[in-house]
């Protein structure tokens, strides 16, 4: 099992970002860039993964537990699992670009929807494998109790750390949670966004903000947080994780036992051990 490593957990900041006004000109270049930096990972990829690995491309929250399966797995079927971990979003873009993945693990439906329509993914091998739940995180050390969402909003809390809630699944559910509750225009301006959920724990774990909004499989790999309020399924989105076989997999079979495995009583043990939900298999 290795780890491509392509998607670092980006350094919190210490004070919330600024949006800028971007020109058309920035614009353009941006856009530039982007492709740029697109084509810079898929061809990382391709050095990374050696022929006859299986490159799984899966939400950062996954980490612990697919890194722990894949090593039971790896024994059992001789396979070589290779993982690239990062914010959905950004997976599904590579993806989207040609990176060379064999299995998507997303943080939410609607990157796997996007890829579907697009033909990315073989429809018959998608699962929606688990669930999670949020929790509202400060510090170990800190001082800060913050009860209920409704206090992120009270001058006590200045930053709080979100996964970008324009785009991460995580920070899109916080966001959505957040709306619902009526509480979102009062905390806007205090929301840290970073690149996906495990770098927003590292920033309340840094104390470079007052709390944060994670999962709740994230806060209990941390020893130097403490979960301060947990949010009911029923006052949150639905969370939902699917899986799926991309289309243009140069291992098809492979990733199909894969898929299945990780759909296996075994892997359901090793996920609910991380404090997922694993819903029902087929």
């Amino acid at each position: 099992m290795k780890l491509l490593g392509l998607n670092p957990i980006a350094t919190p900041v210490k004070h919330p970002t600024v949006q800028p006004r971007y020109s058309i000109h920035s614009a353009v270049v941006n856009s530039v860039l982007r492709r740029l930096t697109a084509g810079f990972v898929v061809a990382l990829i391709w050095c990374a993964a050696r022929a006859g690995d299986l490159t799984v491309f899966a939400a950062a929250s996954l980490s612990d537990a697919l890194k722990e399966i894949a090593v039971i797995y790896e024994k059992q079927s001789g396979d070589r699992v290779v993982f690239n971990f990062g914010a959905s979003s950004v997976l599904a873009r590579q993806i989207e670009e040609g990176a060379p993945a064999d299995i998507f693990f997303s943080a939410d439906e609607a990157k796997m929807d996007g890829l579907e329509k697009l033909g990315l993914i073989l429809k018959e091998t998608r699962r929606s494998r688990l669930s999670n739940s949020l929790v509202i995180v400060v510090a170990a050390d800190s001082p800060l109790q913050v009860p209920s969402a409704h206090d992120l909003a009270g001058d006590k809390v200045k930053r709080i750390a979100l996964a970008d809630p324009k785009a991460v699944p995580a920070g899109v559910y916080a966001r959505a949670y957040l709306e619902k509750a009526r509480l979102w225009p009062a905390v806007e301006r205090k929301i840290v966004p970073t690149e996906n959920v495990r770098a927003a724990l590292a920033a309340v774990e840094s104390g470079n903000v007052d709390a944060g909004i994670v999962y709740k499989t994230d806060a209990r790999i941390s020893r130097k947080v403490r979960v301060t309020c947990e949010v009911k399924p029923e006052e949150g989105p639905p969370i939902s994780y699917p899986m799926a076989v991309v289309k243009e997999s140069s291992r098809i079979e492979a990733g199909k036992r894969f898929v299945r495995h990780l759909d296996s009583g075994e892997a359901g043990r090793v996920f609910e051990k991380y404090g997922f939900i694993v819903r029902k298999q087929r």
